[in-house]
């Protein structure tokens, strides 16, 4: 039933295409390029080999997940799913004319509701469906332990989000600017680390200005994260956030390095929790510094991978060589 649907929808393509070319007869070279196209196409849905590939594409397809409100997390980016290119499948399995799984090729499916779509909320977490992580460092403090931050991060391989103080990047330009230059991602930490739930909307205004000014002037990025100082906010810091083109992020895991913890113990307590999608919280502290390694280590070791904030809210897919994939087929990229 559904091949004669097609079938007849597509003839009915021919039929209106050749109504039309009556009135233009300039149009016939196009109108039978319509036709043979059509043809093509019902001889390869009607072929058992098109069937096969649309019935294995059913079961495998990954549907996209939309951002939504949580009632925890509040606001949760997207994710691409992933579907069989049925036709691109096809044109490269007809000629052996069998089904051959590794041949599938593969596609991203796009949400239909993204993170920019949301009201303004702030940000604790990605997917869980996304086998990310990432690391936020908050510097209004701790010069000394930043180059050694930097040195174990680089051995990793590993790239984080830098949320700046702004009176320190005032400062300290030197080490701003070094911290860019490792490839690290770029946000704002307010400009002299106040409450600011307490702060009137032209203070908050004053706050979040003058810390891009000063990052802009300093490593040539706009920052488009906001990481309250103290994770103090309020609907209001939120909405100046956004105002000014930045989203308010949070965490999921926190070092609570600024209390001194043991390095050891500080490593056992975080890495257990991190999961895909957390977010992990630290400072330039001596803690953190020598305890890096060790979390970095442990994250990986349970096979997730650690980015920037970009990287986790963004809705691309990881490459499927990085993704657990039972489905088989390669991408069409």
């Amino acid at each position: 039933m559904k091949h004669k649907v097609i079938h007849v929808i597509l003839c009915s393509i021919v039929v209106i295409v050749a109504l039309v070319a009556i009135q233009n007869p300039f149009s016939n070279q196009y109108v039978e390029t319509v036709k043979l196209n059509a043809s093509m196409m019902v001889e390869a849905i009607e072929d058992p080999l098109y069937e096969a590939i649309l019935e294995h594409a059913n079961k495998v397809n990954i549907p996209a997940i939309d951002a939504r409100m949580d009632r925890v997390w509040k606001a949760m980016p997207g994710y691409n799913g992933l579907e069989v290119d049925v036709e691109k499948s096809y044109d490269k399995m007809k000629e052996s004319g069998t089904f051959n799984q590794s041949m599938l090729i593969f596609k991203d499916a796009k949400p239909e509701v993204h993170l920019s779509d949301l009201d303004p909320a702030p940000i604790y977490r990605g997917v869980s469906e996304k086998p990310m992580t990432a690391m936020l460092i908050n510097v209004a403090w701790g010069n000394e332990y930043i180059p050694d931050m930097l040195q174990t991060l680089r051995q990793h391989q590993v790239y984080a989000t830098f949320f700046l103080d702004g009176s320190w990047v005032k400062k300290n330009p030197q080490l701003a600017v070094m911290i860019k230059e490792e490839g690290h991602e770029i946000g704002s930490h307010a400009y002299s680390h106040p409450q600011m739930s307490k702060l009137s909307i032209e203070k908050i205004d004053e706050e979040l200005e003058k810390t891009t000014e000063v990052i802009e002037a300093t490593v040539d990025e706009t920052p488009k994260w906001f990481a309250p100082p103290s994770g103090d906010y309020n609907q209001v810091v939120v909405d100046r956030a956004h105002a000014h083109g930045m989203n308010t992020i949070m965490w999921t895991v926190d070092t609570i390095d600024w209390k001194k913890p043991e390095v050891q113990s500080m490593v056992n307590r975080v890495v257990p929790k991190m999961e895909a999608g957390s977010m992990l919280l630290m400072h330039p502290t001596e803690s953190s510094s020598q305890g890096l390694d060790a979390m970095i280590k442990g994250i990986k070791e349970k096979n997730l991978l650690i980015g920037t904030v970009s990287d986790l809210m963004s809705e691309n897919r990881l490459p499927r060589n990085m993704e657990v994939d039972i489905n088989g087929g390669s991408s069409s990229d």
